[in-house]
């Protein structure tokens, strides 16, 4: 049997996934998303991909960083944003996989 590490988790931890979860639960941060599963890319190439605005995609890159899924970093003129959280992946393809008709 599989340990379910949840039954473990302290209230301030169960904030914290709380946290993820309801970041996630934004259809235009999980755009994002699936757009850096394709590797790092720049707030105008996610732009280009998710077909948001400017301003819409930098307010929401600010929410996938504070519930540290995403990574920041700053190259020359821009900064380049990355999944932080590699249970990223597993997590969306479970959900993806059970709403697939």
């Amino acid at each position: 049997m599989r340990k379910n590490p949840i039954r473990h988790l302290k209230v301030d931890d169960l904030e914290k996934v709380a946290l993820r979860f309801r970041c996630l639960g934004e259809v235009s941060r999980l755009r994002i998303v699936q757009s850096l599963m394709g590797g790092e890319k720049n707030v105008t190439e996610i732009v280009t991909f998710t077909g948001l605005s400017q301003p819409n995609v930098s307010r929401h890159l600010t929410q996938l960083v504070t519930s540290q899924l995403i990574a920041k970093r700053k190259s020359r003129q821009n900064v380049i944003y990355s999944i932080r959280d590699r249970s990223l992946a597993a997590i969306c393809s479970i959900v993806c996989q059970s709403v697939k008709s």
